[in-house]
């Protein structure tokens, strides 16, 4: 299946830089939200926060249109306009200081994600056997948090000077459209994609539940974490990007630990991560302060990083080769779908509790929700190794 043009090791790599870009596309400018959030004070602060959701808006619709794409156009073509998108639509929304041009440009970036994402792990299923997968989910979550920990460095570093200038972190994917062009083949990856059961949603819902409140319990921590240290103003906020850069650097090395820990902790798993997630948001809402913030970060930032590869990997190995246009798209729309919505539902439930909301809130409901997700891992089948 690997072209003699493309060695194996070289298409691994180009796969592996598209995971960079994709899981923290919407939050790689989440360091720079509050300053954002004075600029745009006069804005609704829900609208401020859509410009870290909004891409995942766009996502999920994508996840929709991407398997009937995959029938006209091939692989190497969809990445290339996927990944200029993500440039362009990402690094040129600093120019502008209309709120509404602005989350124009973001939405650009859930497009191009939205074709990236589906594709940066099912071309995995696609070239690669079954033994392998799981070793390069494994890896792919880490690159997916290097990416987190490069962009949240790069964006709270740039954010210091400008909040416009954090958008430039998104110029990072230049790196990949090269790659994509010397390594990657150009194939056509859809062949059966005609012959897809229609059913397809119920045969992988557990999936897709689970990926739903993974993500939506992980993203309140880059909705709400910088808004809600800085109320404590205990820690500078030069320091809450390194912690968040922090957090995403353990989430890099819980992807990477992934494949020794599924061997040894076995059905266990599935439930390591939202365990994690819970003792995190409880040190963030209880401990606070330097302790709370980096003991939480820790847990939360490894929960990611263990939880995503898990049941990307489960579910990529039960679709087999045709899970970039099946489940891929799927989890992908749930998985956005979370981001897109977390900081609506918190909006909301604030809203209702008004007065009698506690300290902390998002960390609170952050809690709840990690408790719903350890339930729900319950229902996830692992596959016999």
């Amino acid at each position: 299946m690997i072209t003699k043009k493309s060695s194996q090791k070289n298409l691994t790599i180009t796969i592996l830089s598209l995971s960079l870009l994709t899981v923290m596309a919407g939050a790689a400018v989440a360091p720079a939200l509050d300053t954002i959030r004075i600029y745009f004070s006069d804005a609704n602060q829900t609208l401020t926060q859509m410009i870290i959701s909004i891409p995942a808006l766009f996502i999920v619709i994508m996840s929709f249109i991407f398997p009937k794409l995959c029938l006209h156009f091939r692989s190497k073509g969809l990445l290339i306009t996927g990944l200029i998108l993500y440039v362009a639509g990402g690094s040129i929304a600093g120019i502008f200081s209309n709120i509404y041009i602005v989350l124009f440009f973001r939405s650009l970036v859930g497009i191009g994600v939205g074709i990236i994402m589906p594709l940066s792990t099912g071309l995995l299923s696609f070239y690669y056997t079954k033994d392998k997968q799981d070793k390069l989910m494994g890896y792919s979550s880490a690159m997916n948090q290097l990416g987190g920990v490069i962009s949240t460095l790069i964006a709270g570093l740039l954010a210091s000077v400008s909040w416009r200038l954090s958008f430039l972190v998104y110029l990072i994917g230049l790196i990949s459209i090269v790659f994509c062009v010397l390594f990657l083949p150009n194939e056509r990856i859809s062949e059966d994609s005609e012959k897809r059961e229609s059913g397809i949603f119920v045969k992988y819902y557990r999936f897709i539940i689970a990926m739903f409140l993974l993500m939506f319990t992980f993203f309140i921590y880059p909705t709400e974490f910088a808004i809600e240290t800085s109320k404590e103003g205990i820690i500078p906020q030069h320091f809450i990007a390194a912690i968040m850069a922090g957090m995403d650097f353990i989430a890099f090395l819980g992807g990477l630990s992934f494949i020794h820990i599924k061997k040894c902790a076995g059905h266990t798993t599935r439930i390591i991560a939202p365990i994690l997630f819970i003792l995190g948001y409880t040190a963030l809402w209880t401990i606070g302060g330097w302790t709370g913030a980096i003991l939480g970060s820790f847990f939360i930032g490894f929960a990611n990083g263990l939880g995503i590869p898990y049941i990307i990997s489960t579910a990529s190995v039960q679709a087999g080769k045709s899970a970039a246009v099946t489940v891929m798209p799927l989890l992908s729309m749930s998985l956005y779908l979370a981001q897109f919505t977390t900081p609506l539902i918190i909006s909301l439930i604030a809203s209702l509790l008004g007065q009698v909301a506690a300290d902390h809130l998002p960390y609170f409901i952050a809690i709840i929700s990690a408790i719903l997700f350890t339930a729900w891992s319950f229902a996830i089948k692992c596959d016999k190794n």
